[in-house]
């Protein structure tokens, strides 16, 4: 042949991904958290984060190492 082939080839692996709203109730072995949008309201933070057992086991990216977890007061009447 007068010319070289290369194949270049990339890992990929298998990942799904839902709204916090849909992971409620659901348990998981691994969870990522993409925090670069302020997308919370009150409570989701936590629902977010405590769909996986052990700390180790959730990956969340911050950009700043920051997100906002964005609480609305009640009006006492």
């Amino acid at each position: 042949m007068p010319f070289e082939c290369k194949r270049l080839q990339f890992p990929v692996r298998l990942a799904f991904a839902m709204t916090i709203n849909r992971a409620q109730g659901q348990s998981l072995q691994q969870c990522g958290l993409d925090l670069e949008n302020p997308c919370f309201s009150h409570g989701q933070l936590y629902v977010a984060s405590s769909r996986v057992g052990k700390p180790s086991d959730l990956l969340v990216y911050a950009p700043d190492g920051k997100t906002k977890n964005i609480v609305y007061l009640l009006a006492l009447g």
